[in-house]
């Protein structure tokens, strides 16, 4: 063989080895790869799992934080109507109590009326016996009388008459007068008694209004979240709300100090929210405030339409509903306002029904006889007036809208509910500790105060607090320098000074801040 044939064989023999190696070399490579694989693949469902894990958690936590919210809200939920049951069971066992007592007197009365019947009775038989005999004693006088007068009985009798009408004339009139004086005596007696009827039938409770609510919290940990870094979440919250936050070392409460009840309100929902979700900051305090805000005009309906339902009254217009329901967060001479009108109304409609008249119109202008108290325009009208202008607009009956415009005397009273209702206003106000008027004087001075400054150009919102010893005044920072701020505050001291009386002296603080805003799109 020659050399040439050696070589290819041996090229031949060199390639067959290498495409074995080769193939072999390509398995393990091969295998490698798919070890790999294998490998990666375990980390990806370890990974996986343990997202599903932490996920499920978290879910858990939150399932778990919903039910111990919704527990608790169904526990006050509960709490709240075990009272009003408690209340209500009180209310029947004194009623029973009172019914008890009437019978007992009912039986008194009805042994004591056999007594006297039966007194009467042999009374009436004695009366009887006397006057048959008396009748044969006339008899017997009337013929001696015939024998010494010469005169018969007729012409006797027509004697008798004439000379006896001059005597019965004089003796009626003297009767007549007595009557009189009797029946104005009596008159007095009953509208007495209807009165104290009703006074007694109508168990309404005092409402006397104060100027503090207090929150309560579960733990004093809450406080320091209300309060924030430096105090920052406690000053925007009173910005924002126009109230004092006050945060002292009473356990497991903060309290809320201010005049007007909207705000109070407004302040307290806020809180129980921010509580529940948790994250207490400036801007989120501001956005739960913006919408408690809308939350309450919805509260203001609910409260109306649930007064209307209570006392029975239909057909009320919607304007007239929202205006009842607003009476919850005012106040006259300290008194609530809803729960008078409630008071007045019940008791209008006990006394007409007492009296004989329209329980429905006299329940109706109890209900809205301070409406003008609660108008949105508040023009320079009498409450009684613009009250009255108000159910005319609304369609109310002619009866209910005098009775509103006359409870003050303010026009003449030319329906029969409406001595009806000022005399009921007067019942309701005039109970011990129904009204205050130091409180409402007080009211009125803070509300001036803060009209007194919003008045002033560039300021946004005013609010008195401290007790009106401190007015916090927010300007608009675009129209408003600092400079002019400085001036502002000045400004509305000198105004104040002169235009107010007031003791002691109040400090004027105008806040200024700078806000700018841009959206990311």
């Amino acid at each position: 063989m020659s050399i040439t044939a050696y070589i290819i064989i041996t090229a031949l023999i060199a390639l067959g080895i290498g495409i074995v190696v080769g193939r072999f070399l390509l398995k393990q490579v091969f295998k490698k790869e798919e070890e790999e694989a294998h490998e990666k693949a375990k980390l990806i469902i370890r990974e996986a799992e343990l997202n599903a894990e932490s996920l499920k958690k978290d879910r858990i936590l939150e399932a778990k934080e919903k039910y111990f919210r919704l527990k608790t809200e169904f526990e006050e939920d509960v709490n709240k109507k075990k009272n009003i049951i408690i209340q209500n069971e009180n209310k029947v066992k004194q009623r029973e109590q009172q019914v008890t007592n009437q019978f007992e007197q009912i039986k008194k009365k009805e042994a004591e009326l056999a007594t006297q019947k039966e007194q009467l009775t042999a009374q009436l038989d004695g009366i009887t016996k006397q006057k048959e005999q008396v009748e044969k004693a006339r008899l017997s006088v009337v013929h001696q009388l015939e024998k010494i007068a010469n005169l018969s009985a007729s012409e006797a009798r027509e004697q008798l008459i004439e000379s006896l009408k001059n005597e019965a004339q004089i003796q009626a009139s003297s009767h007549i007068k007595d009557i009189v004086a009797q029946a104005k005596l009596t008159a007095t007696k009953e509208a007495k008694k209807v009165v104290l009827e009703t006074i007694q039938r109508t168990a309404a409770e005092h409402a006397i209004e104060n100027c503090v609510s207090v929150f309560n919290i579960e733990s004093d940990d809450i406080k320091g979240k209300v309060i924030g870094r430096e105090g920052r979440n406690i000053r925007a919250l009173e910005a924002a709300t126009g109230v004092e936050i006050i945060v002292d070392d009473t356990p497991e409460a903060i309290i809320i100090s201010g005049f007007d009840p909207v705000r109070r309100e407004i302040a307290r929902l806020s809180l129980h929210r921010l509580v529940a979700d948790g994250r207490i900051h400036p801007a989120r305090i501001e956005e739960v405030v913006a919408k408690t805000k809308k939350n309450i005009e919805d509260e203001i309906i609910e409260i109306g339409e649930r007064t209307i339902i209570d006392l029975g009254i239909h057909g009320l217009h919607p304007e007239l509903i929202k205006m009842v329901g607003r009476m919850r967060f005012r106040s006259s001479y300290g008194q609530n306002l809803l729960q008078h009108s409630r008071e007045v109304a019940n008791l209008c409609a006990t006394m007409a029904a007492e009296l004989g008249l329209n329980v429905k119109h006299a329940k109706r202008a109890g209900l809205l006889h301070d409406i003008g108290k609660v108008s949105p325009e508040e023009p320079e009208l009498p409450h009684a007036i613009l009250g009255m202008e108000l159910a005319k607009k609304y369609k109310e009956h002619p009866d209910v809208c005098n009775a509103i415009g006359a409870h003050h005397d303010e026009i003449e009273m030319t329906a029969m509910v409406s001595p009806l209702v000022q005399a009921c206003d007067a019942i309701s106000g005039s109970r011990p500790g129904a009204r205050r008027e130091i409180m409402e004087s007080y009211i009125k001075r803070l509300k001036e105060l803060e009209e007194t400054a919003i008045g002033f150009d560039g300021v946004n919102q005013c609010y008195a607090i401290q007790a009106g010893r401190e007015l916090r005044v927010m300007v608009d920072a675009d129209n408003v320098s600092d400079d002019r701020a400085q001036q502002l505050s000045f400004d509305i001291s000198q105004k104040i000074e002169k235009e107010m009386q007031y003791p002691g002296q109040i400090k004027i603080t105008v806040i200024r801040e700078m806000r700018s805003v841009a959206y990311a799109k």
